[in-house]
């Protein structure tokens, strides 16, 4: 993997804008306009970036930059891959290199761009931003969508920068809402509250995209995002020690926030509602800690990167990475000639491509991917001839090969979690969190599929050659 080819958020804004994805708007407003129309946006069919300027009550400059990374030509530009792959090869190119990535540890710098604005104490304000309200129910505008939070823990120094949501309060008052007591974020806060002290933190605003995956990425305890982040850009982060909180930070984001997160026994604020991922709101307002800002820090004209959770198909990402991992898995797991994996419907919906090879080898990869497929109910298999990632071709699939009576299999009491909209608040409150899933057989018959009908469609492979040779004369405009 030779790296990406951006160097920050303004590199990677301006590789877009070569590729005629990026859609420029002015005069909207953040309070949920900005939002509205990056769901509408990330509806359309060519799925633009849109930046924002001109933001209704800001000035000039103070833009907000959101659909970085939902196509999946711009989820591949942000791995470094070729954005002109299509999205199962780029996909499958990903796992690939996932597994053979070589951590990058961060270079400690002296200057960073971000200190070209600061103010600290009394002088601080977080509402000179445009911190848009994402959608009309939320409770309150939320600066961190996209945004790293950066903690030290105490006792062996290991910088953990993961993305948790940050509503803002007041002119120097935050929530950071960790979503499980088992973060890594909320396990570090709570070590310091146990000694009686704040924990000191720094909100990462206008990250680069790779620091953005490597932040959603579940990594292990210990492991940095940093390193994560250098790996998939092949070379280190560069980062700065924040002047305030003494945590290192990257020198290329564009908004810093320091200070410190308040013992919960101190303050706590009602946080949200937020919509989540599901296209639902999963709570209402609950308590969550307090982050005192003492300092900010922005570059001039400053981009916020926005990447709200949206009603599906519409996710953070154009390419299904958990997907990747499932895949991995079923291959670490002895599952062999699988080839491809995709999840649709914000990945609650995995869909898996086999060659088969012999009787129950569908059902052995639908159990697996099931297991393994957070949250979602449905667990798709397929044969080889279908393409995972195009849900007409998946639906083709079932609505053809699969018998309900014969093809279909539910398991009970699965891993899910406290957003799933389909449990019921008293089983969410007692923290039963678990639902069924589907495992649908869309293989033809195994023990018959030498007499089942001949398809009459182009193979994937004819296809794709017919597009390389035809792409200009069937997109030209």
């Amino acid at each position: 993997m030779s790296g990406t080819d951006y160097e920050d958020l303004r590199g990677f804004i301006a590789r877009v804008e070569e590729l005629g994805s990026l859609r420029r708007l002015t005069g909207a407003d953040a309070a949920c306009e900005i939002g509205g129309i990056t769901e509408v946006a990330a509806g359309l069919g060519e799925c633009p970036a849109l930046l924002f300027d001109d933001i209704k009550g800001y000035p000039r400059g103070f833009r907000v930059f959101t659909n970085a990374t939902v196509s999946p030509q711009r989820a591949a530009l942000a791995l470094g891959l070729d954005p002109a792959l299509s999205p199962i090869a780029a996909l499958k190119a990903w796992k690939s290199l996932r597994t053979g990535l070589k951590m990058q540890p961060p270079l400690a710098v002296k200057h960073a761009s971000f200190f070209e604005n600061t103010r600290t104490g009394a002088e601080v304000d977080v509402g000179i931003f445009p911190s848009p309200l994402w959608h009309k129910q939320d409770g309150g505008p939320y600066i961190g969508s996209g945004s790293l939070v950066v903690m030290r823990d105490p006792d062996t120094g290991w910088i953990n920068a993961s993305i948790y949501r940050v509503q803002v309060h007041g002119h120097d008052r935050v929530t950071i809402q960790f979503d499980h007591p088992g973060r890594h974020g909320a396990i570090i806060a709570r070590k310091y509250w146990e000694q009686g002290k704040p924990c000191p933190v720094a909100i990462v605003n206008g990250p680069d995209p790779s620091l953005f995956i490597a932040g959603f990425e579940y990594l292990p305890e210990g492991t940095s995002e940093y390193a994560f982040a250098g790996a998939i850009r092949g070379r280190p982060v560069e980062v700065v020690a924040g002047p305030h909180s003494g945590l290192p930070l990257p020198a290329g984001a564009e908004i810093i926030l320091e200070g410190m997160l308040l013992p919960p026994g101190e303050i706590t604020l009602p946080e949200g509602p937020f919509g989540e991922f599901t296209g639902y709101y999963a709570a209402d307002k609950r308590p969550a800690p307090v982050m005192r800002v003492e300092a900010m820090h922005w570059r001039n004209d400053p981009i916020l990167l926005g990447s709200p959770p949206m009603k599906p198909p519409r996710f953070h990402f154009g390419l299904p990475f958990r997907a990747a991992g499932i895949w991995a898995d079923l291959e670490a797991s002895g599952v062999t000639d699988v080839v491809g994996a995709w999840q649709h419907v914000a990945q609650l919906m995995t869909v898996i491509a086999i060659q088969q090879r012999y009787a129950g080898h569908a059902k052995r990869a639908g159990l697996i991917a099931a297991a393994q497929s957070y949250m979602g109910r449905l667990v798709v298999i397929v044969d080889a001839d279908v393409d995972p990632s195009n849900l007409a071709d998946v639906m083709w699939a079932i609505t053809t090969r699969c018998e309900p009576s014969e093809s279909v299999d539910i398991v009970r009491n699965t891993w899910s979690s406290a957003l799933d909209p389909r449990i019921t608040m008293e089983d969410r409150n007692r923290g039963q969190t678990a639902n069924s899933k589907m495992i649908i057989d869309a293989c033809m018959p195994f023990s018959w599929r030498d007499e089942f009908p001949k398809t009459s469609a182009l193979t994937q492979d004819e296809a794709h050659s017919i597009e390389e040779k035809w792409r200009f004369a069937l997109r030209q405009r």
